[in-house]
């Protein structure tokens, strides 16, 4: 139970919060969290990435007696975490396995000594006894467990040594705990409360919307020129992170945009431990790097520029979609959320559940996911609705989404689902043979194929029965109906066989809406961002130039000092300034975002930077 916070801790965070981050008001539910861990309380916090999340322990650390413990779980991204309070001048230092024995113990001296504000730990270094001595050797003001959806044992990012965090509260029941993250359930929620034992601790649950994010499902034709397209079109020289399901797929996508004048790095577990931390380091540190990579790459990515997260495969559940997706925006800043999806992605993902390790209930389980996940691509509604409605959220139409500014169709596919089920039944009953769904839509076409003539398929009585669609159409109508459960993949093949449910549309007594997609180009609020970064967009024609000379002195800056350019200031500090223009540093300081220790470090150049005359 928190103790009755008093007015001058409620106002001593409201001055952190101006004084060191440069901002005048909290947003939308970090105060109340703020004053509760400051008040000594225990909090379990969901809040979308972007939502502001590191400040509900970052001030309350700054407030508090003594060192606030930040559990964290990516080494290779303490660096920047700590580069970044540092350069606010908060005394912030982590302790892994990257430092030398002498560092480690100045680290250690410094934080016994109450010599730090904040101190970053990676979970498995709580499980060696020295570390935990440590810590009770030190006046610590509160632990803060970040990404808390790793103690989850389904969650996607699961990680085993977060189990043990509960030690934290046993060794030291005095001290506050706040354990945060960006992704979870209802059933993710409950079960981070339990392994954490916070069950009686307040629950904050954030809206999980990200307003800024135009998500968008594109039908998969050509994906590697739909991605270029997108990158060349809507996010020139923007930083962004393309995912795909497999290291092979990451190299080649990788080269494929290099080869097309894209500054891309692929990132995957096959890749040596130099070359990943060297990509990331890139990524982090430059503007305008994309970064080709499997899963194993993003979770705790702090980077707050990136415009664009693209999929080039289907993801396997929303938790993951959503995390993902999520690291795009985090500035706030209009950014896009792409996925290109095929009939393919359907028959893979299916496969890979059939073969997957683990008993029924397992597989069960990752099912379940996969169907969510259809559902959100497959929707005719609103898919900001359709995401907020799976975290248990509700949700208006948003008019941001592919599906409400170019309005797909939904039809009665009744009979077409009827013709592709009746096919795969008479071949199974008069043949005895399954196929794949390309052979199947052959049949319905009644195109005289190698395959078919030497099967005698243009006997069956279905041979020809659907010319009414094409050939691209009827993979839609398959997909569908996988994506439905009323086809089933099996094998190493990926032939397609019937389901429980298949009976009842043969017989007529279930019908079978499908989705039409429309004519697409890109949306409207994606064109806005053509032929310029999306970060540049929307700005006054006069700020937009200043913005770039801004860009360009603070990519110097950064580079010189080592450091990712957003440690220096965000995108959306700079175009702030580029607006207001400042005419000194008095004005200067009521920008969002530059705090004290930062208007000291960089407000002249700034300044300088602004009287400075546009290239001819």
């Amino acid at each position: 139970m928190a103790s009755p916070r008093t007015d001058s801790e409620v106002s001593e965070a409201s001055e952190v919060l101006r004084r060191v981050f440069g901002y005048e008001e909290f947003r939308e539910g970090q105060q109340e969290i703020i004053e509760h861990v400051i008040a000594g309380g225990d909090a379990l916090v969901l809040m979308p990435t972007g939502g502001g999340k590191s400040l509900c322990y970052q001030i309350p650390a700054l407030v508090r007696k003594g060192v606030g413990v930040v559990v964290s779980p990516l080494i290779a991204l303490m660096q920047d975490q700590v580069d970044a309070l540092r350069a606010l001048g908060v005394r912030a230092w982590f302790l892994n396995s990257t430092q030398d024995p002498d560092e480690q113990r100045t680290v250690e001296a410094a934080f016994v000594a109450g010599e730090l504000d904040l101190l970053y730990l990676a979970p498995e270094r709580l499980r060696l006894e020295s570390t935990l001595r440590l810590l009770d050797r030190a006046d610590v003001s509160l632990f803060a467990i970040d990404e808390a959806h790793c103690v989850a044992q389904w969650g996607h990012d699961f990680r085993p040594d977060y189990l043990a965090l509960s030690l934290l509260h046993e060794r030291r029941p005095d001290v506050p705990r706040i354990a945060l993250t960006a992704t979870a359930t209802r059933a993710t929620h409950q079960e981070i409360a339990a392994r954490l034992t916070l069950e009686d601790a307040r629950h904050f649950v954030a809206s999980f919307d990200r307003p800024n994010i135009q998500y968008r499902v594109v039908p998969k034709k050509e994906p590697k020129r739909q991605l270029l397209e997108l990158l060349r079109t809507e996010h020139p020289g923007d930083a962004g992170i393309v995912y795909c399901l497999s290291r092979a797929s990451v190299e080649k996508i990788a080269a494929f945009l290099v080869e097309n004048g894209v500054p891309a790095l692929p990132y995957h577990a096959g890749l040596d431990p130099v070359t990943r931390a060297a990509n990331q380091a890139r990524f982090l540190r430059e503007d305008g790097i994309v970064m080709v990579a499997t899963i194993a790459f993003g979770m705790g990515i702090d980077k707050p520029d990136v415009r664009f997260v693209a999929h080039f495969d289907l993801p396997k559940s929303v938790e993951g979609y959503y995390q993902e997706t999520g690291r795009a925006g985090r500035d706030g800043l209009p950014s896009t959320a792409w996925l290109a999806y095929g009939l393919q992605d359907v028959i893979q993902q299916r496969k890979l559940i059939d073969t997957s390790n683990g008993d029924a209930a397992h597989r069960r389980r990752l099912g379940s996911h996969l169907d969510a996940m259809l559902a959100l691509c497959e929707t005719v509604e609103c898919r900001r609705v359709q995401l907020l409605a799976y975290f248990g959220q509700e949700g208006t139409p948003c008019g941001n989404c592919d599906t409400c500014l170019s309005p797909a169709e939904s039809w009665d596919g009744t009979i077409a689902a009827q013709k592709v089920l009746s096919t795969v039944l008479r071949l199974l009953r008069e043949r005895r043979q399954k196929f794949g769904a390309g052979h199947i839509v052959d049949i319905l076409l009644g195109k005289k194929t190698p395959k078919i003539i030497q099967h005698d398929h243009d006997t069956l009585t279905v041979f020809g029965v659907g010319t009414e669609l094409s050939d691209v159409e009827w993979r839609g109508v398959v997909r569908q109906l996988l994506a439905q459960a009323l086809l089933a993949v099996e094998g190493d093949y990926g032939t397609l066989v019937l389901t429980d449910g298949s009976a009842a549309v043969l017989r007529g007594d279930r019908q079978v809406p499908l989705r039409r997609e429309p004519a697409r180009t890109a949306p409207k609020a994606a064109k806005a961002a053509k032929a310029r970064g999306a970060a540049a967009a929307d700005l006054p024609e006069e700020a937009a130039p200043v913005f770039e000379r801004l860009r360009a002195w603070r990519a110097a800056t950064a580079k010189e000092q080592g450091v990712p350019a957003y440690v220096i200031f965000h995108d959306a500090t700079l175009r702030e300034i580029a607006v207001r223009s400042p005419a000194s540093l008095a004005e200067l300081s009521s920008v969002g975002g530059v705090g004290e220790s930062k208007l000291a470090k960089y407000g002249q150049h700034i300044l300088d930077t602004l009287a400075e005359s546009p290239p001819a």
